[in-house]
């Protein structure tokens, strides 16, 4: 099993590849709704979902809760998960290996997931199962901050890491270059996340859905 979690000044953190270049502000409706919990609850436990922020630990442990890390997108694109391929079979990954090794949170449950915009990044065969997962280590009233593309090209669809600031904007920072793999609609958005509890929709600009899940 790798070293999912490493400490660093007292605070749990995933090494990942990280972002490049200037960060640009983005509005957000979601992260406005999740910070106003965050400022109201003290002591959540937060998964952010992404390459290693400083700023977001420092942020989120400033205002009183425990913050993990999981650079899942950087993980899933990898061929290590790639099974041998069968023939006239569509390309197989382990599963369980995957989520064995970066999503092996021991005993740990979380309040708030930043998941951003991973799903349209990860291959299909992971993603149902990082979403079983997921569930999994929530908490009631446990909730989700996702993102979506509804495009599959442009330059909003560069993925980013995202940087959580006071108020109602996110900076997006570029990181390594991966496509949108798909496009999910309204209904299809829901339907990922059926089991998991109440999906909220809210206004987003830049060709982007912006979904909060409760449990």
């Amino acid at each position: 099993m790798s070293p999912l979690f490493q400490r660093a000044t007292g605070r749990k953190v995933q090494g990942g590849h990280g972002a490049a270049g200037s960060r640009v502000p983005r509005h957000s409706s979601a992260w406005m709704k999740i910070l106003a919990r965050l400022k109201a609850e003290p002591g959540l436990c937060v998964l952010d979902i992404g390459p290693t922020s400083p700023n977001n630990i420092n942020f989120l442990t400033n205002l009183g809760h425990s913050v993990y890390m999981a650079d899942l997108v950087e993980e899933a694109v990898k061929h290590d998960w790639l099974l041998p391929p069968q023939e006239n079979e569509a390309p197989a990954y382990d599963v369980e290996g995957f989520l064995a090794r970066h999503m092996d949170f021991g005993n740990r449950e979380f309040d708030i997931v930043l998941l951003w915009d991973a799903l349209d990044y990860i291959p299909a065969p992971l993603t149902d199962a990082v979403l079983r997962k997921l569930k999994f280590v929530m908490r009631e009233r446990g909730q989700i901050l996702a993102f979506f593309h509804s495009r599959m090209t442009g330059p909003e669809t560069v993925f980013c890491r995202y940087h959580v600031m006071d108020g109602d904007t996110v900076e997006t920072q570029h990181g390594s270059v991966y496509p949108v793999l798909r496009n999910y609609q309204n209904r299809q958005i829901e339907a990922l996340f059926q089991e998991m509890g109440s999906c909220r929709f809210l206004l987003a600009k830049d060709n982007t859905r912006e979904v909060i899940v409760t449990r």
